[in-house]
């Protein structure tokens, strides 16, 4: 059985403890490899080696930094099929998918912070004619990077690429769940002459090594996306340690569908932003609400394409939908199917485990499930599912479709679909949240902030927000 190692120190190695866990492939719900059950004496090892590497790393031209990472986004391009594959394995989630979004975007964050450190630049400031003020932007130290595991590459890279660009070491955890690609990467790292200690990757449970990063005196900064809940953990411990802290959470994201929007285009798209990865995207339409006048129509027609979504063995071609990362994450998502119909919901189609034949008879399947007639203030309409499962509503007006919207405590991102332009300008002014589409969904410009309002996060990611997160100012006054 393949064996998962940590990178610390520009090394590959075991746990100390020698512990390890299985790796689970959730299509056919069997383990197929083994990863690293690290602890703290990991982390500190860790955090040693990026300690020693800040020293360096910190005050490199920018000009190395940069070329180093280009080539490791030279080399992720170059396997994009083998790593597009294991992303596949390890979280369930279609080759296609991989192959289109997943590996291409992780080579696109290293390449576009890469670049990025060579155009950061600051300001200056003539006093009067008494003195020139000028800011320097210095990186903050030995930081922490946890990432999810819906887009294992996708979101590690997103986060450790703005780090190593600002000059900062890192020390970061994948998700146990899918820890494959991250390992994957850290031979690029090697391959690519990325020096000793600037990244360390340590695996294990986020109770052990990841609550070691957090409670360590020396990583000064925290950058984390996952759960609202373990967010809230996370700010516990590292607020009063006075950590900077990033924090991209949850969603239970409104698309809002008025009746002179495109059609056609609004229940394509809504297909993608409820069902794409499963589901399991923080910024997937779970919630969607739909003009009174045209809600049977779009209902109907909705619904009729959702039956035609292919679920399978993530593995084959035009497969549209794969696995669940987990059991016990396919079983929330079924708690709450049945959560639904208690509350009164009627369950359109969908609802249940999909059982596939084959090598993944035994995977962690569910089919894609559109219920209606619920409450908008009932659970399954306020809290985060983060599966196949999407809710539909009738609204009567503007007013109703932002009180719906902004109805839950989080306020991640939100689709408005409509031609008249000073409706679009009108609504996406009102509901709360970080990021607003207009008839489209997903459409990221690397450059915008991006992150939630209320629950779904503290701070920005993305652009010079990222690069601003790793940072700290320093203001330099000269007298004249």
């Amino acid at each position: 059985m393949l064996k998962i190692q940590n990178y610390i120190d520009g090394k590959l190695v075991d746990a100390i403890s020698g512990a390890s866990l299985p790796n689970i492939d959730p299509s056919e719900g069997r383990a197929y490899s083994m990863v690293p059950d690290s602890d703290a004496k990991d982390v500190e090892l860790a955090v040693q080696a990026a300690k020693e590497a800040f020293l360096t790393w910190s005050i490199m031209p920018a000009e190395k930094r940069s070329a180093v990472l280009s080539r490791i986004a030279d080399f992720i391009e170059r396997d994009i099929q083998e790593l597009a594959r294991a992303e596949s394995i390890d979280n369930g989630k279609t080759l296609s998918l991989a192959l289109s979004l997943d590996i291409p975007r992780a080579a696109s964050n290293i390449r576009f912070y890469a670049t990025g450190a060579l155009h950061f630049s600051s300001e200056a400031h003539i006093t009067g004619n008494e003195a020139v003020n000028y800011t320097l932007r210095v990186p903050t130290g030995v930081v922490g990077c946890i990432s999810p595991w819906n887009l294992p590459l996708y979101l590690f890279t997103w986060k450790i690429a703005p780090a190593l660009a600002a000059g900062c070491t890192v020390v970061a955890k994948p998700s146990e769940l899918t820890p494959m690609t991250a390992y994957l990467f850290s031979k690029l790292c090697v391959e690519a002459g990325l020096p000793p200690g600037v990244l360390n990757i340590v695996n294990g449970l986020g109770g052990k090594a990841g609550q070691a990063i957090i409670e360590h005196p020396e990583i000064v900064s925290i950058s984390f996306t996952g759960g609202t809940v373990t967010g809230k953990k996370i700010a516990a411990t590292a607020a009063p340690m006075l950590k900077k802290l990033s924090l991209e959470l949850g969603g239970k994201n409104p698309n809002i569908i008025f009746a002179d929007c495109d059609l056609k285009k609004a229940i394509n798209t809504s297909i993608q932003s409820s069902f794409l990865n499963q589901g399991e995207i923080c910024l997937c339409g779970s919630r969607i609400l739909v003009e009174r006048s045209i809600y049977e129509q779009f209902l109907n027609e909705f619904v009729l394409e959702v039956k035609k979504l292919r679920v399978g063995d993530p593995l084959e071609q035009d497969i549209q939908v794969g696995a669940l990362v987990s059991e016990a994450h396919m079983n929330k998502v079924l708690g709450y199917i049945e959560l639904a119909q208690n509350e009164g919901g009627v369950i359109r189609c969908g609802g249940k485990r999909a059982k596939i034949s084959g090598r993944c008879e035994d995977g962690y399947f569910v089919q894609p499930t559109v219920i209606t007639d619920l409450d908008y203030k009932c659970r399954t309409n306020q809290e985060e599912i983060f599966g196949p499962v999407v809710t539909v509503a009738p609204f009567d007006s503007e007013e109703q479709a932002v009180a719906m919207a902004n109805s839950t405590t989080y306020g991640l991102a939100a689709t408005i679909w409509t031609e008249n332009l000073s409706r679009a300008h009108r609504i996406a002014a009102q509901v709360k949240s970080g990021i607003i589409w207009i008839n489209c969904w997903l459409f990221r410009d690397l450059r915008t902030p991006f992150g939630g309002m209320k629950q779904s996060g503290v701070g920005r990611e993305g652009g010079w927000d990222a690069m601003k997160f790793f940072t700290e100012a320093k203001n330099v006054c000269i007298k004249i």
